[in-house]
Order: C-alpha cells, then structure tokens, then sequence
C-alpha cells in the first residue's frame, strides 16, 4: 500500500465512519452539528483525494480499490443510521433503499467487469448524484435542529428523492454497459 496523501485522506474517510456512528448516541444539539462538519469533511476529502492523487501523479491501484469502497462504506452507515434513528422523514427511507441497491449493483459489475478487464469510469451524472446525495445527507443530520420554524429534515429528504432519482438513471445507465459486456463475453 502507498502511504501517500490521497491514500491517507482516503483511510480517513474510513477511519471518520466509527465516530460519525458514535455521534448519533449523543442526545445534545451539538453532535449533529459535530457529526456534519465530520461528514463534510469526509465528503470534501471524496473529491479533494482523487484531485491531489491526478495532480501529484500518484494515482494507484490501491486508491482506485479504496476510494469508491470509502465513499459506499460511509454513505451506507449514515443512511442506515439516519433510519435506525427515526430521523428520515416519513417515506425517504425509499430513496435510502434505493441508493444503497445500487450502491451494491456496481460494486458487483464493476468487479464484473474488472474480470473481462473491461473499466466502468464514474460518469458526469454519478457525481451530480453523489453531490446531491452528500447534501442530502448533510440536511438531514441537522435536520431536527430546524425545529417547526425550518423544515431542514423535509429539505433533506426532498433532496434524498432527487438523489434517488438521479440514482435509478446513473444506475441504469451502469447496468446497460454491464450487460453489452456481458452478452459479449458470453460463452457459446
């Protein structure tokens, strides 16, 4: 493994997961504002590592493996936690379900696709998706901070349904190539 500064904030976003988690037990104002400047910082650091790893010329096999890994890890426990903890508002549990669905879909044909040496670059619209997904996310950690007067948490899960949405299209697209490849690897 490289120890280099993309890989190390890549280990952070990781390493950021058990406190992230811990936060969510903590029953003051506080924590929520503390675990979203922790989350902002972990979702700064998904696009800030792969940033300094092209322009330090340090990209490597173990940042192309970890990077998309950390991103999954991390969505997926604040959204399982955001639920256990009954702070995803009324239906947006659906949104979360699917996120994670698809999450487990590309994993599986990107590791596919990696055994015919065939890659699956990130599209333009999987990043929007990630972008609207993280402040998603971000909204509803503070989202009982809002109390009546601010609806923050309806925001939030408004903006996990656009996240949801734009999941189904960017995964769609994913399985489309997944199956041209596959229907032409076919063994006869």
């Amino acid at each position: 493994m490289s120890y280099s500064l993309p890989n190390l904030l890549t280990l952070a976003r990781v390493a950021a997961i058990p406190p992230a988690v811990g936060l969510f037990f903590v029953p003051t104002w506080w924590a929520d504002w503390a675990l979203l400047v922790l989350f902002g910082a972990a979702a700064i650091t998904d696009w800030l590592d792969g940033y300094l790893a092209r322009m330090m010329q340090e990209e490597s096999a173990f940042g192309r493996f970890l990077d998309p890994v950390a991103d999954k890890l991390l969505v997926a426990a604040l959204l399982f936690m955001l639920a256990a903890t009954g702070r995803l508002p009324d239906l947006a549990v659906l949104p979360a379900v699917v996120i994670l669905m698809r999450e487990v879909l590309v994993s599986g044909l990107r590791e596919f696709l990696a055994g015919i040496r065939v890659g699956l670059p990130v599209s333009r619209l999987a990043k929007w998706k990630t972008a609207v997904q993280m402040g998603a996310i971000s909204l509803l950690i503070v989202g009982r901070q809002g109390g009546d007067l601010i609806p923050i948490d309806h925001w939030g899960a408004v903006a996990l349904w656009v996240a949801g949405v734009l999941t189904v299209i960017s995964g769609w697209s994913y399985l489309r190539v997944g199956l041209r490849h596959m229907a032409a690897n076919q063994k006869p």
